[in-house]
């Protein structure tokens, strides 16, 4: 999406979520958020009366007209009109869904490769296990709401990225137990199936009752706790692999369960954590033009960061 251009602006975009809120002074409006292939932006409609403007569920299409201007350092869309798109506005749904440049068929394919590859029985038993139990919704599964990979078949991307990024920990030191690692990476967020209600188009529009209740990393490891006594897997290998999807956040207050406590633990929450920040960062220096810098991330300690333009910025890992 392209508001660069000042003044009131019509495009057409999908809504990603609409909330229906209240000011202080009790006036009524709406809270969205919109998006197209390229991102999302912030919006607000005021004075929304649901009899006159309608009802805008997520993963509707709409044609807008208004005006973007920063708030909180951030950009956010004032609507000024809002309807739905029509069958003679000639829109492409697919058109404003942002996905990966892979598809998801083929991520779940080399995941299922490496899978298949591992050395150790218990590990490769359980993630093959798991993996064809989710099949269906790993190839097209976003890996956030909102921040990294947030887009369709994102889950699978983000942990590709994770498990490339793996086996070169493991090429260099030797120390690492390559299996337990890159065994530990693909399972770390298999549970977001269960934490996003996310509509065919492949983007989430909330978190489920149980991704709010218990959360991925819980139910995570409760999958894997499961799925290993189904397969008879024994009670060290559940338990490692376990405390790696409950630690991969790294500290209690980013939401870990416990901190990482053996070698591979703590790289895979390293991991992680660098292969958010750079997308996270790659996208946000993609929007602004060499020389400039970014509006402040909240992800990021509410920084800013410079587009220094010594490399043309890319989101796209290079995995295959």
């Amino acid at each position: 999406m392209d508001f660069s251009n000042n003044g009131v602006q019509d495009a057409f975009l999908m809504v990603k979520t609409a909330d229906r809120k209240v000011t202080q002074k009790g006036m009524p409006y709406l809270d969205l958020m919109l998006c197209d292939k390229t991102g999302e932006i912030s919006a607000k409609l005021w004075d929304y009366h649901e009899e006159v403007q309608g009802v805008f569920e997520p993963g509707t299409i709409v044609k807008i007209r208004g005006t973007v201007s920063p708030y909180n350092g951030v950009d956010q869309l004032r609507i000024e009109k809002i309807r739905k798109a029509l069958p003679s506005d000639g829109v492409d749904p697919s058109d404003f869904v942002p996905s990966a440049d892979v598809s998801g068929e083929q991520l779940y394919s080399e995941l299922m490769t490496v899978a298949n590859n591992m050395a150790n029985d218990e590990i490769r038993k359980v993630v093959v296990e798991i993996y064809t139990e989710y099949k269906e919704k790993l190839t097209y599964w976003p890996a956030a709401f909102r921040l990294h990979h947030a887009i369709r078949g994102g889950l699978l991307y983000h942990t590709l990225s994770i498990v490339r990024l793996a086996q070169a920990v493991c090429r260099i030191y030797p120390s690492v137990n390559p299996d337990l690692l890159i065994g530990g990476a693909m399972l770390h967020d298999i549970a977001k199936t269960d934490e996003f209600v996310v509509n065919d188009a492949g983007t989430a529009s909330g978190y489920s009752l149980e991704g709010n209740l218990v959360g991925h990393l819980a139910k995570g490891a409760m999958i894997i706790g499961n799925t290993c006594e189904r397969l008879g897997v024994s009670e060290e290998t559940k338990l490692l692999l376990q405390h790696m999807v409950l630690s991969h956040h790294g500290e209690p207050e980013f939401g870990a369960a416990v901190r990482p406590m053996f070698l591979e633990a703590e790289l895979l929450s390293e991991l992680d954590l660098m292969d958010a920040r750079v997308y996270e960062l790659t996208e946000a220096i993609g929007n602004v033009q060499p020389g400039e810098y970014t509006n402040k991330m909240w992800a990021l300690d509410n920084r800013k960061f410079y587009n220094h333009g010594r490399n043309e910025v890319d989101t796209k890992a290079k995995l295959l």
